[in-house]
């Protein structure tokens, strides 16, 4: 078997998702990853994570229980 090396950006890549997971502030990851605005940052790892679509579908979910009790 064949050893391939990750590139790079395959951990700049884990460690913003990880970031992201545990709520972390978007303006700090933006800083931490160099990117001229938070937006840049957003738009690029906002998609990555199951985890984070599913904690924001329950949080939108939860609200929509407790408006329409």
């Amino acid at each position: 078997m064949r050893n391939k090396a990750l590139p790079i950006h395959s951990l700049r890549h884990t460690y913003v998702v990880l970031l992201m997971e545990a709520e972390t502030d978007i303006k700090y990851i933006q800083k931490q990853l160099g990117h001229g605005s938070y937006q840049i940052t957003a738009d690029v790892y906002d998609h990555v994570s199951k985890k984070i679509k599913k904690k924001n579908t329950d949080r939108v979910n939860s609200r929509l229980n407790d408006v329409f009790k």
